[in-house]
């Protein structure tokens, strides 16, 4: 029995030695492959290299987008006019509710004087304007100002607006608040680009990654036909199906690796050499740009992992459908 157990573990550790063995043999295959045809390879690796430089960008511009939009959102007047000469105790109650709702990140009052004086101090050379301010038509609202955490989601704002008893008493009938009517225009046009921008990015994203799959599945066919001959001839030696297709599948990988260490290289690169004048622009790149070169083991990982995934499904479709085995 115990002759037996020894015998079985034996062949079960020459069995293992085989399949390393094999493995590592098809690797070398693989890697073989890919310098066999240049002008193939140089494609495949050059479009491989665009497709996952394309998603890089992608990626990349829709953190920055979000980042501005954030930014720029913030800068934009989210404002409740109130009735002229509503004090700050009167307006606490409604300042309390709004601080509740959980897109508020804050929340801030200004009475009517405050605004008659900030408003007279940017225009402190306009007697015209300073005079028509002290007549009692134009006596200045007070207001009750609110930044969001999601600046492209007033829903709870207007919700609120139109709900709120104690604002029905408070509020200026004769404006509206900032976020509403025509004055939400800035807000919307803002929401709008940002979700153009991220579709055409995932669209482009799309289109290159097929491109390349294409590419890469006529090149793998291109190799099929070429060794045509030594395929058989494994397939007469009892080679598995494993081994006859796993240095294709190699071969794609390889284009993948290659590509998205280029592809990774170059997007980090324009990236830092763009950066100042962006910010310059008013772009909030900063962010983004620390996070890359934070994390930059795992952003190239992940940019391996997404060409591997391209050249293995590209070259498995590709042996499937012309290598029969």
């Amino acid at each position: 029995m115990a002759r037996k157990t020894t015998a079985s573990r034996a062949f079960g550790q020459h069995r293992h030695r085989r399949q390393w063995l094999a493995f590592l043999r098809m690797c070398r295959y693989g890697i073989n492959n890919f310098t066999r045809n240049a002008w193939l390879t140089i494609a495949a690796t050059a479009v491989m290299t665009i497709t996952l430089l394309i998603v890089f960008v992608t990626v990349v511009a829709q953190n920055v987008l979000a980042d501005t939009t954030t930014t720029v959102g913030k800068r934009i007047d989210r404002s409740i006019f109130l009735k002229t000469g509503t004090t700050e105790k009167q307006a606490a109650p409604m300042m309390d509710k709004l601080r509740g709702l959980s897109n508020t990140e804050s929340v801030t009052f200004v009475s009517t004087e405050e605004a008659r004086a900030k408003f007279a101090e940017e225009n402190k050379s306009s007697l015209s304007t300073l005079e028509a301010l002290n007549t009692a038509t134009n006596k200045l609202p007070a207001t009750i100002k609110v930044t969001l955490k999601n600046v492209n989601n007033t829903t709870q704002l207007v919700d609120f607006v139109k709900t709120d008893p104690t604002l029905k008493k408070y509020i200026d009938p004769n404006r509206q608040p900032t976020f509403m009517g025509n004055r939400k225009a800035p807000t919307e046009t803002i929401a709008n680009w940002t979700r153009v921008a991220q579709q055409l990015g995932i669209g482009m994203s799309v289109v290159f990654v097929s491109i390349s799959m294409l590419i890469i599945f006529n090149t793998i066919r291109m190799a099929i036909f070429n060794r045509k001959e030594e395929i058989q001839m494994m397939k007469l030696i009892g080679a598995d199906r494993s081994f006859i297709r796993g240095p294709f599948v190699v071969e794609a990988i390889v284009y993948g690796f290659i590509a998205a260490v280029i592809a990774t290289s170059l997007g980090i690169g324009l990236l830092s050499l763009f950066a100042n004048k962006m910010q310059a622009w008013g772009i909030e790149i900063g962010p983004t740009v620390n996070v890359l070169t934070d994390y930059i083991a795992f952003v190239l990982l992940a940019m391996v992992l997404a060409g591997a995934f391209i050249g293995t499904v590209s070259s498995l479709l590709a042996t499937r459908r012309y290598l029969k085995i």
